[in-house]
């Protein structure tokens, strides 16, 4: 029950980093990350602890992966146009 307790307090950290730090695309990013972790060993607990199978978890890691790899790909696209990651030099014109 413990370990569901601090799971949860992860979560809610990356949470509030997620809008607390929304200036910066790195930061957001690894939050995000941060977050999809947490998720993950939620399922991973309550998966073990109903006696499923775990094949769910591999196709949650995938889509978790494919996650961070746009978002670092975009991350890189970003500063090779703008120079920095701030969301203020960031204009759709």
């Amino acid at each position: 029950m413990l370990n569901l307790l601090m799971i949860f307090i992860m979560f809610m950290i990356g949470n509030v980093i997620f809008v607390f730090k929304h200036k910066h695309l790195l930061i957001m990013l690894l939050s995000l990350e941060f977050i999809v972790l947490s998720i993950y060993l939620i399922m991973m607990f309550y998966l073990s602890f109903i006696a499923f199978d775990m094949y769910l978890l591999m196709v949650f890691l995938v889509f978790s992966v494919c996650e961070g790899a746009l978002g670092i790909s975009i991350l890189v696209s970003m500063i090779r146009s703008h120079g920095n990651d701030y969301f203020q030099s960031f204009s759709l014109l």
